[in-house]
């Protein structure tokens, strides 16, 4: 309690909110060195969802069921993603499932994914343990204690206000749960979170299970859409309730969460899940006769693609958030250590950049909230393929100037907000979403586009980009503090990074001098306010006298791609598209078809903050030797002079129906060395081919591998420069042959 305790009128980080991912950073973040951190909760700890969570620590391992083929293809593509990664985890028989489960029906089972490593534990014994070890280091827990206001500074510090007196905060962390939209919005934020309805059931004892002499594993029926557990002698089980059946708490969203909840419940409703309590039946038979003793029903926060929002927010300096977790107590340990991580050093220790807040924008309205929030919960066990779509609360807003054009004629996908064409489709051609673990109805029509590209010209359309206009009498400065390249000349274009301290890529970047000291970035779709956060952080720590526009809107982008691209231009413009007025990474400004316009000659690629641009061959692009001591500088000195232990290689594949997506794990005699980072079907090559990451001494040209994707283990080879010579590859290459 806050009585008795001396109020702290400053700290390094103030935590707003008192669940399990709260006080998991306020522990991690002690146990670092930190010295001054407050953690603020409004009523006591763990009030919210994480005091109903159906969760000492039981380790007695789950296993993922598989009762279709398609459920087995899903469970094979996983660990093929996941075998470069050192957890324990393994594909078992119905044999080995009956072995360590003997309670199930076995009737439909085919498969399962055991990881032994899994369990469950009380969240209330865990949040009461952080806190204790966070205060055994050093930090404040102060509760009751409602934040009231919070008042940014002129030096990017915070003022946050409560009942008991002000704390000044180098930074604060909204990790409020399903509150976090009542402080989001006291700084003009409106974050991306509802709350949902979660049910589970409890039984009395089950006398087959107090017979058992081992606890029974964790099981999740991927058929049935529910988890299961031992509970004590009995069963406890949460389903997740089909789109058109689950609820949303979609008044707290329209006038805030009422005052003084938190360890409520909502009513139950066992009659919405009867669906699930029959397949649970089915699958464990002992059910149909075990006494209900409880059905709990409460709040648990959902974000329109079920992630959570972890991270610094761009438009607010030193706001950061964790919230949005759909399952708090899963992800408290980890996340806590992750943003710990990122505060103390400055960059996030690996790459997430799926949970990233900054990938909701204002076109993130309520009820796309809304429609999104009850897809993800409905979908919570869908199969996970590849190249998925989901349809619920589209098209928002972000629309460009062609999609009225294209929408009738293309598969539609959709990235930031975006509606951009995946595939063009024909008359008599298979059209529709039918996604597939397997080449689908989609691989024969772009197959058509890419001949047609590869031997004419197609156009494409980018408006998506991320798009900054960067002008002041500090824009070159800042732009050669930020990035790894020289800075072009006007009327020139390059691709650079932005790198963390330590050397790894942050962003790539395409850069156009347009006009003396004044800049066009051009980013990703899903790095717009990633990247622009990146920027804006550098800017107010500098004090640089520049401006920094996100244009992103205001400008539309086509890409037009082919060995015919050039005569297509020139037939639309009066000005010389020749290859002498018109060279690789410059710009100009043209008119087409009568309308203004700026035409970048540029090819793109693509890596992100798990990687260093030396290991990933973009030496070309970095300028160690460049006077401006850009950030990451000294850190990739470093790595050079130690040497690289991996590299980015190409690999050729002999596959089937099978094609690699990125992130599978590559093989050698029986051990992994590597994993692939992208992949696809050549249809120039005509073969599967990708990019991956090997140790040094197997990047040798004819170095055979394996890749391992669905459960085989397909034939690779290492092999020189891309098979086919795009532009900026063939422009490389010259510029290497003149050195």
């Amino acid at each position: 309690m806050v009585l008795g305790k001396r109020w702290k009128d400053a700290a390094e980080t103030v935590i707003i909110g008192g669940g399990c991912v709260g006080v998991s950073l306020a522990y991690h973040l002690a146990k670092a060195g930190q010295k001054d951190v407050v953690l603020l909760e409004k009523s006591e700890l763990t009030a919210g969802s994480t005091w109903h969570a159906a969760v000492g620590f039981h380790q007695p391992g789950s296993i993922r069921i598989a009762s279709t083929p398609v459920r087995v293809d899903e469970l094979k593509y996983q660990m093929a993603r996941t075998h470069w990664h050192p957890t324990p985890q393994w594909l078992i028989t119905p044999e080995k499932i009956k072995e360590l489960f003997p309670l199930l029906n076995m009737d439909k089972v085919l498969a399962g994914l055991y990881n032994p490593g899994d369990g469950h534990i009380d969240p209330y014994s865990l949040t009461m343990a952080l806190a204790a070890g966070a205060r055994m280091y050093g930090a404040q827990i102060y509760n009751p204690a409602l934040v009231s206001g919070l008042t940014p500074t002129s030096d990017g510090k915070w003022d946050v206000q409560t009942p008991h007196g002000t704390i000044r905060a180098n930074r604060i962390v909204n990790a409020t749960g399903f509150w976090a939209r009542e402080v989001g919005q006291q700084i003009g934020f409106d974050h991306p979170t509802i709350p949902v309805h979660h049910q589970y059931v409890v039984t009395a004892t089950v006398p087959e299970v107090k017979a058992l002499k081992a606890e029974l594993p964790v099981i999740r029926d991927l058929e049935g859409s529910y988890y299961l557990r031992q509970e004590r002698d009995g069963l406890l089980f949460g389903p997740y309730e089909k789109e058109e059946k689950m609820v949303l708490q979609d008044s707290w969203v329209r006038d805030g969460v009422p005052p003084g909840f938190g360890k409520e419940l909502f009513e139950s409703d066992l009659d919405r899940i009867m669906h699930h309590v029959e397949m649970a039946m089915e699958m464990v038979p002992v059910l149909k006769n075990a006494d209900i003793i409880n059905i709990v029903s409460g709040p648990i926060t959902y974000t329109p693609d079920l992630l959570p929002m972890v991270g610094p927010h761009q438009g607010a300096r030193n706001y950061w958030t964790a919230i949005g977790f759909g399952y708090g107590v899963i992800h408290a340990g980890g996340i806590g250590k992750f943003l710990s991580d990122w505060i103390v050093t400055g960059e996030p220790p690996y790459d997430l950049i799926e949970c990233d807040p900054n990938r909701y924008g204002k076109w993130t309205t309520v009820p796309y909230l809304c429609a999104k929030a009850r897809e993800s919960y409905g979908f919570n066990n869908v199969v996970g393929y590849p190249k998925e779509e989901r349809f619920a609360g589209r098209p928002t807003n972000r629309t460009s100037g062609v999609y009225e054009l294209l929408k009738g004629k293309a598969s539609m996908g959709f990235h930031a907000g975006w509606e951009q064409p995946h595939w063009f489709y024909k008359p008599g051609d298979n059209a529709g979403y039918k996604p597939s673990f397997r080449r689908t109805n989609w691989f024969g029509p772009v197959g058509r586009e890419c001949k047609l590209v590869m031997e004419k010209v197609g156009v494409v359309d980018l408006t998506p980009f991320g798009k900054f206009m960067v002008k002041g009498k500090d824009s070159h400065k800042l732009l050669d503090r930020l990035f790894a390249n020289t800075m072009p000349k006007v009327g020139l274009t390059n691709i650079s990074h932005m790198l963390t301290p330590t050397g790894r890529v942050y962003a790539e970047v395409t850069i156009t001098q347009l006009t003396p000291g004044e800049f066009l970035l051009i980013t990703g779709s899903g790095s717009e306010l990633h990247d622009l956060r990146w920027m804006e952080e550098e800017v107010a720590e500098g004090a640089y006298d520049v401006d920094i526009s996100n244009v992103t809107e205001d400008i539309g982008v086509l890409g037009v791609a082919g060995p015919k691209a050039r005569d297509v231009l020139q037939k639309l413009t009066q000005e010389d598209m020749s290859d002498a007025s018109f060279k690789f990474l410059h710009c100009k400004p043209i008119q087409l078809g009568g309308i203004n316009l700026r035409a970048i000659r540029i090819s793109y690629t693509g890596m992100n903050c798990d990687t260093n641009p030396l290991e990933a061959g973009l030496d070309y692009f970095i300028k160690l030797n460049k006077h401006a001591d850009f950030i990451g500088k000294a850190a990739l000195q470093e790595i050079k002079a130690k040497g690289l232990k991996r590299k980015l290689s190409y690999i050729t594949m002999e596959t089937d129906d099978v094609d690699p997506e990125g992130n599978e794990t590559i093989w050698l005699n029986g051990k992994v060395v590597g994993n692939t980072t992208s992949g696809a079907y050549s249809y120039t090559t005509q073969q599967s081919l990708a990019f991956a990451y090997l140790p040094v001494e197997l990047c040798s040209v004819g170095q055979k591998v394996e890749v391992e994707m669905l459960g085989r283990k397909y034939p690779a080879m290492v092999v020189q420069e891309p098979l086919v010579l795009t532009e900026p590859t063939r422009t490389r290459l010259q510029k290497k042959s003149k050195a």
